[in-house]
């Protein structure tokens, strides 16, 4: 798994790439709080274009983070996501929990203005 990230206004981006799977899911966690808190971030955005696969352990992970941010006035927006992953993430109901946009600007788009589009899901 290797992660890029990049802080934009009051928005965590990440962009995962690889495997996301039981190995690297406790990294994840870390990687995805210790970014939250030190950019001080309320929203943010996955971008699973170059994600080859999710297992459920790192769905979990994704889920506490929706419910922290939900917690605090916050949302976790997805884009980006490939059609090896997409049956996964309705499966486990998070694309019935979490806006899902095609591209990351458009995920950008919608919380500039303040949240109101409606979004793919």
């Amino acid at each position: 798994m290797e992660i890029n990230m990049d802080y934009f206004q009051h928005i965590l981006i990440v962009r995962p790439a690889g495997e996301l799977d039981i190995a690297v899911a406790d990294q994840w966690r870390y990687l995805l709080d210790e970014a939250l808190r030190r950019h001080g971030a309320k929203n943010l955005i996955i971008n699973f274009s170059k994600v080859t696969f999710i297992d459920s352990s790192c769905l979990g992970v994704i889920l506490g983070r929706y419910k922290k941010l939900a917690a605090s006035g916050g949302q976790l927006l997805l884009t980006g996501i490939p059609d090896a992953i997409r049956s996964t993430l309705e499966v486990s109901g998070l694309l019935r929990l979490m806006k899902e946009f095609p591209h990351e600007s458009e995920a950008i788009f919608y919380f500039e203005l303040g949240g109101t589009l409606s979004a793919t899901n």
